[in-house]
């Protein structure tokens, strides 16, 4: 049986800020210089800014504080000034589902920007025999209306923010327990038994590569050996497509590549990844053999989700390996997760062990995705904001009794 925990109390609800109460600027996310810059404008000395600045990234990802009163070794002033002008609050946790498999998924919510309303925004944990990866989004909503997708039917709201990204990481890793204690400043700067967030993922809600320079950021910070230090061979993206994007993210962020493949003629990509019709397949292929440091240890995933009588036969076997030839390559088989108003079904699985056993003869690893977290609609290709799956109506009425509990 899963477990849906309710994280919310009535004063973290109400989310909906007055007109004229100035937000505060987030430190997550930003990169050293922007520190620097920020630290300058409330008057640190210029000779102490690289030390605060060290001092800061020191308890933001290595130690993991959200408040700056937890900064033993910074002065009380310095923290008053800090708090006056900035923030490194956690957005809030909606809603945290348990699987029955031990799968986690986070309903997040982050605070209005400008003249907006706060976004809502799912990341799902999944604990694996020797890792844990998370699964982070990168955009409230997507546009790219992949036919097989859950959150393709979700209008895009906006792009999230690099701190915002980097939220999902520091939220996760508190709710597992992978920061050393807060209180103990002399303690472990890693948690006893291992981290339990080893890897990371790009392939929550939205598409990266359409919000390219946010993305950066946050994982140029997430693999910054001074803070969070995962290895970027420990990062993966995964991008429907969008090959310029993929030519600067080999050059310019340096991690794993993902590809949501599904179809190997242009003509059924064009249906169920629509962006095909801007990047079909030859360009797409043509980007993935230029990718930066391919090779057996560092090859690309193709994602291939099976769908019964769409794409799930031997000769789309065949064309599969025959398209990849040449590329270090694996290709992840998987299974389709059904969700309410979907037109497709999942292949029978003799049909989709057949598929494998051929890939796999062929010389391409092709483990099929165990299905994770389809009891707490956690699974791939299922991640949909809960306020999104309300009624226009509900919605509204929620939104009102929001704004009149404002201030109780």
């Amino acid at each position: 049986m899963a477990l849906t925990l309710d994280m919310t109390t009535p004063q973290a609800r109400d989310r909906l800020r007055p007109s004229g109460l100035a937000e505060k600027k987030s430190l997550i996310g930003l990169t050293r210089d922007e520190l620097g810059a920020a630290l300058a404008e409330i008057g640190v000395p210029e000779r102490q800014v690289r030390m605060r600045v060290r001092q800061l990234w020191h308890w933001l990802y290595v130690r993991g504080v959200s408040e700056f009163s937890q900064m033993f070794n910074i002065s009380k002033e310095l923290r008053a000034a800090l708090d006056a002008h900035f923030t490194i609050a956690r957005p809030e946790i909606v809603e945290e589902q348990i699987s029955q498999d031990g799968t986690r998924k986070w309903l997040l919510r982050f605070p209005p920007r400008g003249a907006g309303r706060p976004v809502d925004v799912e990341t799902v944990y999944i604990p694996e025999e020797g890792r844990g990866t998370l699964c982070i989004s990168s955009q409230v909503g997507c546009t790219l209306t992949c036919t097989f997708c859950h959150t393709g039917t979700q209008k895009m709201v906006r792009n999230l923010t690099a701190g915002e990204i980097l939220d999902q990481l520091l939220i996760a890793r508190d709710r597992l327990g992978d920061f050393p204690d807060h209180d103990t400043p002399d303690g472990a700067i890693v948690p006893a038994e291992g981290r339990k967030v080893t890897n990371i993922v790009m392939m929550g809600m939205g598409e990266p590569l359409y919000n390219f320079e946010n993305v950066k950021q946050a994982l140029l910070v997430a693999s910054d050996g001074d803070g969070l230090s995962l290895s970027k061979r420990r990062i993966t993206l995964s991008t429907s497509g969008v090959v310029p994007e993929i030519y600067r993210t080999g050059e310019e962020i340096g991690v794993m590549l993902a590809i949501s493949l599904h179809a190997v003629r242009d003509e059924l990509r064009n249906e169920l990844v629509p962006i095909n019709k801007k990047y079909p397949l030859e360009k797409l292929l043509q980007a993935c053999r230029d990718y930066p440091g391919l090779s057996n240890a560092r090859r690309i995933t193709f994602e291939y989700v099976m769908l019964k009588g769409v794409n799930d036969s031997m000769d789309d076997a065949r064309e599969l390996v025959n398209l990849l030839r040449g590329i270090p390559a694996k290709i992840n088989l998987i299974p389709f997760n059904p969700w309410p108003g979907s037109n497709y079904e999942c292949s029978d699985w003799d049909q989709i062990e057949k598929f494998a056993d051929y890939v796999n003869r062929a010389g391409y690893a092709s483990p099929i995705r165990t299905p994770r977290g389809r009891d707490i609609f956690a699974a791939c290709g299922q991640l949909k904001s809960a306020s999104e799956r309300m009624k226009k109506s509900d919605r509204l009425a929620l939104e009102a009794m929001m704004i009149a509990g404002h201030g109780e």
